[in-house]
């Protein structure tokens, strides 16, 4: 049976503090810079420390811990999980952690190191990582475009307020539109050099109700995602997985998705599923169907959401275009044949 040993590093802006945990050995623990100088440093101190190979688990802190994960994926003897931070925050009130500060939060990551399984991080490409960096960066730009045209709106119906302000917000917006127009430019030119990506791309603008700026925001999302994952991980990932609350036999509380992944990528399904019930024929007679038997509609629209995910890894996994029929027939197509529905498909 190979040894190993468990490391958790505690991720913030300016520093890292590490716990290591040794057979036989008192635990040790060291701080760094949250620099490339002080990952080095930390890569060296790890490989100094222990004399096989070693188990680092950290929090996924976006951009903060990005660089680090990377320069651990690469160190030699050296695995690296990046844990949902409600995992390890749950696991630390299973501990029965009654404070937080960054040593209890390092002790917490390395006994999630030695009792949790362990889940290897899969190192993006490098096309996938500057793709995830821009759409994240045109969403954020996107939301602020819509907060500044509201803002216009309401100054435009406000003889109070001096023209000033209404010609600057109009500057503020045409900014904004240009920087949206070169961002999507880039995302275009960075799929255009990762045939991968590209296909990808073109697979999902095939899709009734995803353009290109849905196209650009989904892929950006699954591109990151480790590439053995199944669809059902993949509804995991996105949040959309039923959550079901029930004990004994009087509390039952309605069944909701969980919620309990990536918001963007959520976000990003549900314009396209929202064009879809009234543009794409088959998902809009599934939206019906499901509304008919008396679910609300923005369950049977989360349904819908759901569907369009499954159809989306059907197409990256056998490269072939969105056919509507796969997911839904209509009474009127040939073979026929009514599909069974599960209370969680359509919650």
């Amino acid at each position: 049976m190979n040894k190993r040993d468990d490391c958790g590093v505690e991720v913030s802006a300016k520093r890292l503090l590490a716990g290591l945990e040794r057979e036989g050995a008192p635990r040790a623990r060291r701080e760094f810079p949250n620099t490339p100088e002080g990952h080095e440093a930390l890569v060296r101190w790890l490989a100094a420390s222990v004399s096989r190979r070693v188990r680092v688990v950290m929090e996924a802190t976006g951009l903060y811990g990005l660089d680090l994960a990377l320069r651990l994926d690469a160190a030699p003897s050296v695995e690296v999980m990046v844990a949902n931070p409600r995992a390890v925050r749950h696991f630390a009130i299973a501990l029965m952690k009654r404070s937080k500060n960054d040593p209890i939060d390092t002790d917490v990551l390395v006994e999630f190191a030695q009792r949790m399984p362990f889940q290897r991080w899969v190192r993006p490409s490098p096309a996938a990582l500057a793709l995830h960096a821009l759409a994240r960066r045109l969403e954020s730009l996107t939301e602020m475009h819509a907060a500044e045209k509201n803002r216009l709106h309401a100054a435009q119906l406000s003889p109070a307020l001096p023209a000033a302000v209404v010609r600057d917000l109009k500057r503020s917006l045409r900014s904004l539109e240009r920087a949206l127009q070169r961002l999507t430019r880039q995302a275009v030119e960075v799929m255009g050099q990762d045939p991968d990506l590209n296909l990808r791309y073109q697979l999902l603008l095939s899709a009734c109700g995803i353009g290109p700026t849905s196209a650009v925001q989904i892929l950006a999302q699954l591109a990151v995602l480790s590439p053995d994952l199944d669809v059902r991980q993949w509804v995991a990932q996105a949040g959309l997985d039923p959550r079901q609350y029930s004990s004994g036999s009087s509390v039952h509380k309605k069944t909701r998705i969980s919620k309990t992944g990536n918001r963007h990528l959520r976000r990003a399904l549900y314009m396209p599923a929202l064009v879809a019930i009234r543009h794409e024929p088959h998902l809009r007679a599934f939206y019906r169907h499901l509304v008919e038997r008396g679910k609300a509609k923005m369950q049977a629209l989360v349904a819908v959401m759901r569907k369009l995910l499954h159809a989306i890894f059907g197409m990256f996994k056998h490269q072939q275009p969105f056919d509507g029929t796969q997911l839904y027939r209509l009474p009127e197509e040939p073979s026929l044949r009514q599909p069974t529905f599960s209370t969680a498909e359509a919650t």
